[in-house]
């Protein structure tokens, strides 16, 4: 999944949550799946915006050489436009992208 072609919306929505628990049965393992997958775009997203951002870093501590780098701004901006991990993940959710298992319910079924 990219997040950065994503059809997430950018604000939260009133949803049925008994509805979106559904494929699990339980409103709080969804939450956990939809959580963790929050985490795993939170991650990958901060890891390529520092990756990003390093190509313009100055590394000299000189004060008098302060400047607008206007590339690194630009770059800020997409990220900050971007929807929030948690949407992606619930939209990931609702559009049955996630894969999860739980191992405790694996180990029942044997």
């Amino acid at each position: 999944m990219d997040y950065r072609r994503t059809n997430a919306p950018s604000n939260t929505e009133t949803r049925d949550v008994m509805k979106l628990a559904e494929p699990v049965g339980n409103v709080y393992e969804m939450v956990r799946i939809i959580s963790k997958r929050a985490n795993q775009l939170s991650i990958e997203m901060k890891t390529d915006l520092d990756t990003k951002l390093q190509e313009f870093a100055s590394y000299t501590d000189n004060l008098e050489e302060v400047f607008e780098n206007h590339e690194q701004i630009e770059i800020s901006r997409f990220y900050e436009k971007l929807p929030k991990p948690a949407l992606i993940a619930l939209q990931d959710w609702e559009e049955g992208e996630i894969y999860y298992r739980n191992p405790a319910r694996d180990k029942e079924q044997f």
